[in-house]
């Protein structure tokens, strides 16, 4: 079932509108317009549908025009020209109460920066939709408990914002969009200020969420990875034009012309094939809070035998083995700081896997990935032959189709 439908939509930022037009019109870049006019080129004719409880990801590079598109939908910022419809009705023509109606009942946006009140408890922040529509007090508790319940967050409801992680703090910005219960969900490069590791649970998160929820997600990204990993669609934007739309599989497969082809291999060598693509959360053990017996526990708990080490400030210190720990539990060492080891190997996040291979290879440990000091995950052999393999059937395939 249809729930957006976009029509000939155009946004110009600027005066001279009808001279730039012509010149889009022409084929003249976005650059040249602005030389010649002044005006710049946001969105140009932009046509799609969006059905319900799909995922539909725009994509495209800074500048592309996307985060333009997503305030269009809601008019935070006004079309030039076009027609924009939410379950048939035309927002380009409601009158300001008829729009505030629609964004307080019908749409919720998260955003980048997370937009978190610092003033505010995790609880009172999540409310705020609710108490802006009027909902008495008592109400929108419970339905703000309910959405932080939702999100995991619900033991935190009564701490501030400085209090969380950045990825905490984007879960609060989530679960405060949904406690409204939006029928669509704007989402405007929201998990691009994370941390590589937390962006991925949050994405899967996401996904759980949405397979509850159904909710229509409209999901702003520069990332063809998150694109595809979360993406049941993707729009793929240049200079404020869509130049596709189809499934990553199509997209993939099928790029419809030079420009996406180039967009697609450019992504490829500098993301797939890097460290921070392939390592996975490090399973690691607080030198400055815990003992040995808290470490063994730990891998029993885990399944492993060999513990990451960082201290409070998440910097890497080597790493324990079980048979390390046990002793320094039988000779009643409060600490694990004296059993360390230090020859683990450590590489940065963004080098490139070819360029790890000769290391993990004669490496008998995992890699620790580390960037500014900080341990921020781990680089195991079968991982790595893994992402490996996937990128060659990727490669292989584009070849075939070509």
């Amino acid at each position: 079932m249809e729930k957006i439908k976009v029509e000939n939509v155009t946004k110009v930022f600027g005066k001279h509108i009808n001279s730039a037009l012509k010149l889009v019109q022409q084929n003249k870049s976005k650059t040249e317009i602005l030389k010649q006019t002044g005006a710049t080129i946001g969105v140009y004719n932009a046509n799609f549908t969006v059905n319900e409880g799909e995922i539909f990801v725009i994509m495209g590079l800074s500048g592309s025009g996307k985060s333009t598109l997503v305030r269009l939908l809601n008019r935070l910022i006004e079309p030039t020209s076009g027609n924009i419809y939410i379950d048939g009705e035309n927002i380009s023509k409601m009158n300001k109460q008829q729009l505030i109606k629609v964004r307080r009942e019908k749409m919720s946006m998260v955003f980048q920066n997370f937009g978190l009140f610092p003033q505010r408890t995790v609880l009172a922040n999540t409310e705020f939709g609710l108490e802006v529509r009027g909902i008495t007090k008592e109400e929108r508790r419970l339905k703000a408990e309910k959405a932080l319940d939702n999100a995991g967050l619900l033991e935190y409801k009564d701490q501030y914002p400085k209090q969380l992680s950045g990825g905490m703090q984007q879960r609060v910005g989530l679960a405060r969009a949904l406690a409204n219960d939006p029928d669509i969900l704007l989402m405007d490069e929201a998990f691009s200020a994370l941390d590589p590791l937390i962006r991925k649970d949050m994405q899967d998160e996401l996904l759980d969420l949405q397979q509850k929820m159904k909710k229509t997600i409209i999901f702003i990204t520069h990332d063809l990875n998150e694109a595809l990993r979360i993406g049941d669609r993707i729009a793929l934007m240049k200079d404020g034009e869509i130049i596709q739309i189809g499934t990553g599989e199509d997209i993939l497969t099928n790029p419809a012309n030079d420009y996406v082809k180039t967009f697609l291999e450019d992504v490829d060598r500098s993301k797939v094939l890097t460290v921070e693509n392939a390592m996975i959360r490090p399973i690691s053990v607080n030198i400055e809070i815990d003992g040995p017996k808290v470490a063994l526990q730990r891998m029993r708990e885990e399944e492993v035998s060999v513990l990451l080490a960082v201290n409070k400030k998440r910097e890497f210190q080597g790493y324990i083995t079980a048979d390390d720990a046990l002793e320094a539990s039988k000779q009643g060492e409060k600490g694990v700081v004296n059993f360390l080891r230090k020859d683990m190997p450590v590489v940065p996040p963004d080098m490139l896997i070819q360029d790890v291979l000769g290391i993990i290879s004669d490496s008998p440990t995992p890699l620790a990935v580390v960037q500014d000091e900080k341990l921020v995950g781990v680089l195991i052999r079968g991982v790595v032959i893994e992402t490996l393999a996937a990128s060659h059937e990727e490669v292989t395939e584009n070849e075939s189709v070509s």
